[in-house]
């Protein structure tokens, strides 16, 4: 492809490279660079990556884009973005796929991966769609499961997934789209047909420093679709509203909105409730348990709507849907008389959802094990001590993924949220052990709920991943008491 076609739309403010210049392919990583290709200098967090703009041309790239002036005599383009522009050379690069099929983004703090695995579901089974999914624990191009390291992925990755969903023969594409994804324009270039939004607590403070900022990162998603969906309950929701320029479904529990649950049932095993509408009401029975499913499952029935599926067909699909792994996930306990339940819970609203959800059926005691991430928003740690001590009947405060830092140092913070009296609470520094101990001290009817890890399959010390499945874990205890 020529370096003119690949630069269509992107904001340039000087070239010195030759637009008849035939281009190979896209690199931002100078370690990846092949012959006659195109290096995105990106100015990084961590690094710059102008510094390896010497090793980029060593290595065979014909141009370099930036927005940074070389320092070295190289042909290049200086633009005024250098993400933006990546994102751009990715929708041009691979013919602009998202174009071609109907775009679906749901953000929020919690609720994005459940409600887009329900959603995929509910498509399949309404329009007998094939889907192509982009999330926090896989993408997936149909059936075909495709691993991946973050919630959104770059933005040149990003379009090349695109690519392969269309060229697979997808018609929908159901995505998370993170903050981070808006704020570092991982999704430039793209608009959506359908925006959600499930709700927004403390989060990525590290980041985006205020909580004005994160809410503000969110919503630039909804001037970038047709249609919205909003969660009419959430403390925020005005501001999505404000910042939807198109027209809006809101959803709620505990307030009006467009469509509202009425006649709720929290049952351990699912919930039911009644989805009122102007279309008319339609049973919703669910096989997840917990009130966030609630909100989940009517964010998944606001979409539907928008996309001109029946109220009653798509409450009919939720029916028969699979459970999502690592939310609620319940562990088999064999020859035990108490549950082990899984939840990827590791933000304060995350884990006071789970565990107010577990207290609607638990008819034992309610033992929560949980840490906080590492390398991450410290702030909310204290906060998570408070509500992980005073919502449980017994908190196990342990690691969850420490990262570079030091574990006990973590769990101090989390601790200077718990007062003298708030609740009974033990620190087990090693999850693995914590969890061995939850088991050891469950009596009958009791939930020991793990937090945190949800479907991720590894713990994070030092900087390296070592393998560490909570369900192995538990079978594994439970081999070594018989």
């Amino acid at each position: 492809m020529k370096l003119k076609e690949l630069l269509k739309d992107i904001r340039v403010l000087e070239c010195t490279a030759d637009p008849e210049t035939e281009i190979g392919n896209v690199f931002y990583d100078s370690r990846k660079v092949t012959e006659n290709s195109l290096f995105v200098a990106i100015s990084g967090f961590a690094s710059d990556g102008n510094r390896f703009i010497p090793m980029a041309m060593e290595k065979g790239a014909s141009v370099v884009v930036t927005a940074k002036k070389p320092e070295m005599a190289v042909p290049y383009v200086l633009v005024e973005s250098d993400r933006m522009a990546l994102a751009m050379l990715g929708c041009n690069f691979f013919g602009h796929p998202a174009g071609d099929m109907t775009m679906i983004g749901v953000t929020g703090t919690n609720g994005k991966t459940s409600t887009t695995l329900l959603l995929k579901q509910v498509l399949e089974k309404t329009l007998g769609a094939k889907v192509g999914l982009i999330g926090t624990m896989a993408n997936m191009v149909g059936n075909e499961v495709i691993p991946t390291e973050r919630t959104t992925p770059e933005s040149f990755e990003l379009q090349g997934l695109f690519a392969r969903m269309r060229h697979a023969g997808c018609t929908h594409v159901v995505m998370e789209v993170s903050s981070h994804a808006v704020a570092l324009d991982r999704i430039g270039g793209v608009h959506f047909d359908i925006a959600a939004f499930t709700n927004l607590t403390e989060d990525h403070l590290d980041f985006h420093r205020t909580m004005d900022a994160y809410c503000d990162a969110k919503a630039e998603l909804f001037r970038r679709c047709d249609k919205a969906v909003i969660n009419a309950d959430d403390g925020y929701a005005s501001r999505f509203l404000a910042a939807a320029a198109c027209p809006v479904l809101t959803t709620a529990v505990a307030g009006e909105a467009d469509l509202r649950a009425k006649d709720l049932e929290l049952l351990s095993d699912g919930i039911c409730y009644t989805a009122v509408s102007e279309e008319g009401t339609a049973a919703v029975h669910v096989p997840i348990p917990g009130r966030f499913t609630v909100y989940n499952t009517l964010t998944v029935l606001g979409i539907a709507r928008q996309l001109g599926i029946s109220l009653q067909d798509a409450a009919a699909a939720l029916e028969t849907v699979e459970g999502v792994k690592g939310r609620i996930e319940v562990v088999p306990t064999p020859g035990t008389d108490y549950t082990v339940l899984i939840d990827y819970a590791h933000t304060p609203d995350g884990l006071e959802n789970v565990l107010r959800s577990v207290r609607d059926f638990c008819r034992g005691r309610i033992i929560a094990v949980f840490g906080c991430g590492g390398d991450r928003d410290p702030i909310k740690r204290p906060i998570m001590g408070r509500i992980g001590v005073e919502l449980s009947d017994i908190a196990v405060i342990t690691s969850d993924n420490p990262r570079t830092e030091n574990p006990m140092s973590i769990i101090r913070d989390i601790l200077k949220g718990v007062e003298d009296g708030l609740g009974t609470h033990f620190v087990v520094e090693d999850r693995r052990t914590a969890i061995r101990y939850a088991m050891d001290i469950a009596e009958k009817d009791d939930i020991i709920i793990l937090a945190g890890k949800g479907h991720e399959t590894y713990q994070e010390i030092s900087g390296h991943k070592f393998h560490l499945d909570e369900r192995e874990e538990v079978a594994a205890h439970l081999a070594s008491r018989m």
